[in-house]
């Protein structure tokens, strides 16, 4: 059964879809083992995003988390005041109750969630068994993003980025302004973990839309450059735009995701 990932989410009111969502793993479906996966949405995102993916992969007995990070399911005045390491601070709460819960833990991470799950995965290397990264943003080519530290202090927030969707009428309830302090803070928190990217070795399935209009080329350089895992994998989406959790390549993403999980937790000893 479905519930909710953290008690706050009652408390306020949310956009369509975004409460947080955890399914508890089902060890008969896995080998015996339980089998648990954290999926973070992107930035002015919510959950509703991932929750698809994650609903096909509990169908098959992995036990989910889909927490909703701070600012985010509500007003983009309230993402406003949040900052990167607390959105990374509420996706660290989760990941802990899931390695309470089970045996094997993978992470995953559209957009924004990516760079925060890469960050987890250098900080927690031994209990991380697998990355999936969908579209991760940890760096952009945009010339505008340096005037940031001064335009954050002049201009609340800009066009918004959410709902990038080749699918007609699919929404991911997004924001449709990016608030200008949250995107400074989370740029800033992007340096440390790109600092970091050597130190990951865990395996890495990392899907890339060949039409992204939020994230360009520069993160996936970067990451296929500095991590340090042997195992990496890209798969090039040619039927979706940045937020292909929700677009036309979901299955394609569904699939492979079950077949890496699959595969690694096969190797793992019981």
């Amino acid at each position: 059964m479905d519930s909710a990932a953290n008690s706050s989410a009652t408390s306020v009111d949310l956009l369509p879809d975004a409460e947080p969502l955890a399914i508890a793993a089902r060890p008969e479906l896995t080998g015996g083992r339980r089998v648990g996966v954290l999926l973070s949405h992107g930035f002015t995102g919510q959950p509703a995003s991932m929750k698809p993916w994650a609903r096909a992969l509990a169908a098959e007995g992995y036990g989910v988390i889909v927490p909703r990070l701070p600012g985010h399911g509500t007003t983009w005045q309230d993402l406003n005041r949040t900052t990167y390491d607390e959105f990374y601070g509420e996706l660290a709460r989760a990941f802990d109750e899931l390695c309470l819960t089970n045996d094997v833990v993978f992470v995953a991470g559209l957009s924004m969630g990516g760079s925060l799950v890469l960050r987890l995965t250098e900080e927690h290397q031994d209990r991380i068994s697998g990355v999936i990264l969908v579209n991760p943003a940890v760096a952009t080519k945009r010339l505008d993003v340096k005037l940031l530290p001064l335009l954050k202090h002049l201009i609340p927030s800009f066009p918004g980025i959410a709902s990038d969707i080749k699918k007609p009428g699919t929404d991911e309830y997004g924001y449709t302004r990016t608030p200008l302090k949250a995107a400074h803070s989370m740029m800033v928190g992007w340096r440390s973990v790109v600092e970091d990217l050597g130190k990951i070795t865990a395996p890495v399935l990392y899907f890339r839309s060949r039409t992204d209009h939020v994230v360009d080329g520069l993160s996936e350089l970067i990451i296929a450059e500095q991590i340090s895992s042997t195992d990496l994998e890209i798969v090039y989406l040619e039927d979706s735009y940045h937020v292909a959790t929700l677009d036309n390549d979901l299955p394609r993403i569904v699939r492979d995701s079950l077949e890496f999980l699959a595969r690694l937790t096969a190797l793992k000893p019981a």
